[in-house]
């Protein structure tokens, strides 16, 4: 498998606007080569059987039940505010939208 060359290292770097000095070319070259074999070494070792997987151990998302407990009142939430209106804490905008 022939190696990254530093003109698809420029390449990538225009299509990412980003502006490299040409001995960055070269050291990037060579370290996206070194990864793009690690990636394809792999690809080698991962056999038909093998399902590809986003972690090693699969993953399991505890969740309960939602229950209505009780809580402050609107009041309450919004008595230490240092501004309110129509039951909201009041923020500035930042946005410049209405």
């Amino acid at each position: 498998m022939p190696g990254i060359t530093r003109e698809e290292v420029a390449h990538l770097a225009r299509l990412s606007r980003l502006e490299l000095q040409a001995e960055e070319l070269d050291h990037f070259a060579e370290q996206l080569d070194v990864i793009i074999g690690a990636v394809a070494r792999v690809s080698e070792v991962a056999g038909q059987d093998v399902p590809p997987t986003s972690h090693p151990l699969p993953l399991t998302n505890v969740m309960r039940p939602d229950e209505v407990r009780p809580s402050l009142t609107p009041e309450q939430a919004l008595s230490g505010a240092p501004a309110a209106e129509e039951q909201r804490f009041r923020v500035p905008q930042i946005l410049g939208e209405d």
